[in-house]
C-alpha cells in the first residue's frame, strides 16, 4: 500500500499545464504551475510548510505553541492547515479589505481571525507588525514573518525550481511570476538561473505595486494605478524580494487581467484567482517580447472561489468600474504589447 506520511507530504510536486490556447497564439510554450492543486488550494501552502519546519528544526516553535501571522489570507490557510496536521494553533491578523471567502475559510479551518483596518507598512496598526507583537506577547507563540522569512524562498529554491526544471526537461527559457512576499520569484530564480544563467526571470506587477519600479529603476518611487487583485502588489523590498534575480518587469493592467480570468475559465477549463491572471499575463508579455520558440513557465497560484463574491461578481465589479473585460484573444495580444 501507499500513502503519503500525513498531509504536510502532499504539499508540492503539481503538475504543470500547458495553456494551449495561448501557446498555439504566440508559437510558444505557455506552461502553468498549477500550484492551485496544493491540498490548500494556494502556493502558499510551500511557504507555510517550509517556514513551519523550519521554525521546528530552530525550536522557535514548541509542542502546542501558537503561530501567529499577518496575512491577506492564503498563508494564514497553509499556516492553518499545516498547524494543525502538527499540533499548532493558528492566529491570523488579516486587513479587512480581503475577500470573505478567505475569512470564512480560515474560520472553518479553526484559525482564530482577526481582521483589522487596511494601513500602509510604514503605519504601526499594519497587519504585520499587529501579528508581531501579537507574537511577542503571547505565550510559546511564533510570529511567521512570511515577508521577511527566508525560509520561504527557501523551500522554493529546494522544490518549486527543482520540480520546473525537471518537468520541462531543462527546456525553460523564462520563468515569470508577481511578488506577494517574494519568496516563490527569489527561490524559483535563484535555482534555475544556476543551471542555466540564460534563462530570463521576470517579475510581473499590477499597477499600485512598486517591484516594477524597483527592478526596472532602482526605487519604489512609481507605485502609479491600482489593482483589485489580492495577495500580490508588493511596495517594500522584503527579505526575500533582495534575494531574487530579476532580468526584467512588466505591469499589468487589471482590464486584461480580466480578460485573462475569462479566458483561462471558458477556453482553457481553468477557473483561477486574479494572481493567475496577472501571472499569465506577464507570460504573454515574454512571449510577444521575445517572439515564437520559448518555453515560458508561470504560477497558476489559487482557485478562484476565493474570490466570488468580488472578481466573479457583475455587481461589485461594476461599482468599482471594472466590467469584465470581453476581449478576443487577438485583441489581448494586440494590447498586451
Amino acid at each position: 500500500m501507499k500513502s503519503t506520511h500525513g498531509f504536510c507530504a502532499t504539499i508540492g510536486n503539481t503538475p504543470l499545464i500547458r495553456l494551449n490556447k495561448l501557446s498555439q497564439a504566440t508559437g510558444c510554450e505557455i506552461l502553468g504551475k498549477a500550484e492551485f492543486l496544493n491540498p490548500g488550494g494556494s502556493v502558499i501552502d510551500r511557504a507555510a510548510l517550509g517556514i513551519v519546519e523550519d521554525a521546528e528544526r530552530r525550536g522557535l516553535l514548541q509542542p502546542g505553541g501558537t503561530i501567529v501571522e499577518g496575512t491577506a489570507g492564503n498563508t494564514g490557510i497553509g499556516l492553518a492547515l499545516v498547524g494543525n496536521a502538527s499540533g499548532y494553533h493558528p492566529i491570523v491578523i488579516i486587513p479587512d479589505t480581503q475577500s470573505p471567502e478567505k475569512m470564512d475559510l480560515l474560520r472553518a479551518m479553526g484559525a482564530e481571525v482577526r481582521p483589522v483596518a487596511a494601513a500602509p507598512y510604514s503605519d504601526p496598526s499594519n497587519y504585520n507588525h499587529i501579528a508581531k507583537r501579537l507574537a511577542e506577547e503571547t505565550e510559546n507563540a511564533f510570529w511567521a514573518n512570511q515577508f521577511d522569512n527566508l525560509a520561504n524562498t527557501a523551500i522554493h529554491y529546494a522544490t518549486t525550481g527543482p520540480e520546473i526544471w525537471r518537468q520541462t526537461d531543462g527546456k525553460v527559457t523564462a520563468f515569470i511570476a508577481a511578488i506577494g512576499t517574494g519568496g516563490t520569484l527569489a527561490g524559483v530564480s535563484r535555482y534555475l538561473k544556476e543551471q542555466n544563467p540564460n534563462i530570463s526571470t521576470v517579475c510581473c506587477d499590477p499597477y499600485g505595486a512598486a517591484m516594477w519600479s524597483w527592478f526596472k529603476h532602482g526605487h519604489l518611487d512609481f507605485d502609479d494605478g491600482d489593482s483589485i487583485a489580492e495577495g500580490i502588489g508588493q511596495g517594500r523590498v522584503t527579505d526575500n524580494v533582495a534575494r531574487a534575480q530579476i532580468d526584467e518587469a512588466y505591469r499589468v493592467h487589471d482590464r486584461h487581467m480580466m480578460a485573462l480570468l475569462n479566458h483561462l475559465t471558458l477556453e482553457e477549463g481553468l477557473f483561477l484567482g486574479p494572481s493567475s491572471g496577472i501571472n499569465v499575463g506577464g507570460a504573454l508579455k515574454v512571449a510577444v517580447a521575445g517572439g515564437a520558440g520559448q518555453t515560458i513557465v508561470t504560477v497558476l497560484c489559487d482557485g478562484a472561489q476565493r474570490y466570488m463574491s468580488r472578481i466573479f461578481n457583475q455587481q461589485w465589479l461594476t461599482e468599482n468600474d471594472l466590467p469584465p473585460a470581453n476581449l478576443s484573444l487577438d485583441q489581448l495580444i494586440a494590447e498586451i504589447k
